[in-house]
């Protein structure tokens, strides 16, 4: 593993590969805070386990990872990790420093495996080197120069992702814009904000039109994306933490336990406490 860490603001970014195996909890392990994850598989599909379920890996394939995802990979010896917090970089911050990032980190698939071409692997490839030579380097512009080169990095996956999610349809950035704005709205209110008028009002339009705006670049509707962003962070609560099913609901903006019930089995086709209990006994 190479580890680039600035004790001043705790910002920190790491490579990753030939390891055995990686996990990492979001709600057991805050050391070092919340970081994001670009995956590499470099070698045979493998599996990966993400928020307790398990997806195909393909070969030659990258996956994006959000900062509070927890994932466990069990043959992780091809696999190439960076990741980095937000004190590294800002994914929110700099969106149109690097154009479209949302659309990888809070884009229309909180799963993203994107494919990658000869073309692809051999920048991939070269763009590992520069990293791992960068990262031995003792200059002063160290830092600013593994930034750059992280930026760099999620271009070109953004790029590569934009043409394979998005059909290579002709884009109307400024439509396709207010779809990433609303994505990422919703990353920072969804626990008290359920109502796509709340997220329309922020962005300046009317539900109908963020309703055709989607019509065109996603597959779900803006209620869709609330409710899911709801139940994956629920489930993570119910998985992970020892939090009452009370606390849970509280903590996601229902002032009713049973409402939240209903609406998490409705979703899910469990009660909180269903779910738990199946975890506990393994079921």
């Amino acid at each position: 593993m190479q580890y680039f860490f600035n004790a001043k603001d705790k910002s920190f970014l790491s490579l990753k590969h030939h390891l055995k195996s990686i996990e990492q909890n979001y709600y057991l392990d805050k050391s070092e805070g919340t970081s994001y994850t670009i995956a590499w598989n470099k070698g045979t599909s493998t599996q990966i386990k993400i928020d307790e379920v398990w997806y195909n890996f393909p070969a030659n394939s990258v996956l994006p990872i959000m900062h509070d995802q927890c994932f466990e990979i069990e043959d992780a010896s091809h696999i190439v990790l960076w990741q980095f917090n937000s004190e590294f970089y800002c994914i929110v911050n700099h969106d149109a420093e690097v154009g479209c990032v949302g659309f990888i980190f809070y884009g229309p698939m909180p799963t993203m495996f994107i494919q990658l071409s000869n073309e692809d692997l051999e920048m991939m490839n070269k763009l590992l080197l520069v990293f791992e030579e960068e990262f031995t380097s003792t200059e002063d512009i160290k830092e600013e120069m593994l930034r750059m080169l992280l930026v760099r990095l999620i271009i070109k996956i953004t790029r590569i992702a934009k043409k394979q999610y998005l059909n290579n349809e002709i884009i109307e950035e400024d439509k396709f814009n207010i779809i990433r704005n609303f994505h990422m709205l919703v990353e920072q209110h969804y626990k008290q904000e359920h109502q796509v008028n709340f997220y329309a009002n922020l962005l300046h339009k009317s539900p109908k039109t963020i309703s055709n705006y989607f019509a065109l670049y996603s597959k779900k509707t803006p209620l869709q994306v609330i409710h899911e962003r709801v139940i994956a962070e629920a489930k993570r609560l119910v998985y992970y933490t020892n939090k009452s099913i009370k606390e849970v609901a509280n903590d996601l903006g229902f002032e009713d336990v049973t409402h939240f019930s209903k609406f998490f089995k409705n979703f899910t086709t469990k009660t909180p406490t269903e779910m738990r209990n199946n975890q506990i006994s393994g079921n």
